[in-house]
């Protein structure tokens, strides 16, 4: 599953890059920067908080419509109250999906997307560690601030992101902060 999503993800950003060659506003954004999740477990355990990083690849057929593929991985060691101990977890998104931008003016550029994809979780504690995959999927945006017509600093993306990990659903909050590069 994850060799068919890494290559439909390949094949849609390769595509993405020559519909951007053919129209005057079309670009290419590169974002590399900081993740913040917040993982809420359900209602009998506490949610607990992740950091770690974020990139994704857009390419825009026009000014305004897109298509997206974005990764990020968020590390951590929460300590669980029901178990009284401390667990060492990293949780890995691979989605892709369309994005919604909308320039305003030169200086600022909110947008929104809807991402679809996977997620992969490793877990320790006590010596024993286990991982889990699941389907995932993130709906948010964000504003960019244009510092350069090819450097843009994005001061805020914000997700709902859901994952089924261990056969229950988290709703999780993710921030991302960072550098985008347009081309």
């Amino acid at each position: 599953m994850l060799r068919f999503l890494s290559l439909v993800t390949y094949i849609l950003l390769v595509l993405t890059c020559f519909c951007a060659a053919q129209e005057e506003h079309s670009t290419v954004n590169l974002f590399a920067g900081y993740q913040y999740t917040h993982v809420a477990l359900g209602h009998n355990f506490n949610g607990f908080n992740l950091n770690g990083w974020n990139v994704s690849g857009s390419g825009f057929f026009n000014k305004y419509l897109g298509v997206s593929a974005d990764f990020s991985g968020s590390y951590g060691s929460p300590q669980i109250h029901v178990l009284n101990t401390h667990v060492s977890a990293q949780t890995y998104t691979y989605l892709v999906g369309p994005i919604v931008r909308f320039p305003v003016g030169s200086k600022i550029t909110p947008f929104g997307h809807l991402l679809f994809g996977g997620a992969h979780m490793n877990a320790n504690s006590f010596g024993l560690s286990g991982s889990d995959n699941s389907f995932s999927w993130a709906i948010g945006g964000g504003v960019d601030a244009n510092v350069h017509p090819n450097i843009a600093i994005r001061l805020a993306q914000v997700d709902w992101l859901r994952t089924q990990f261990v056969d229950s659903t988290q709703s999780n909050f993710r921030y991302s902060a960072g550098v985008v590069f347009k081309y």
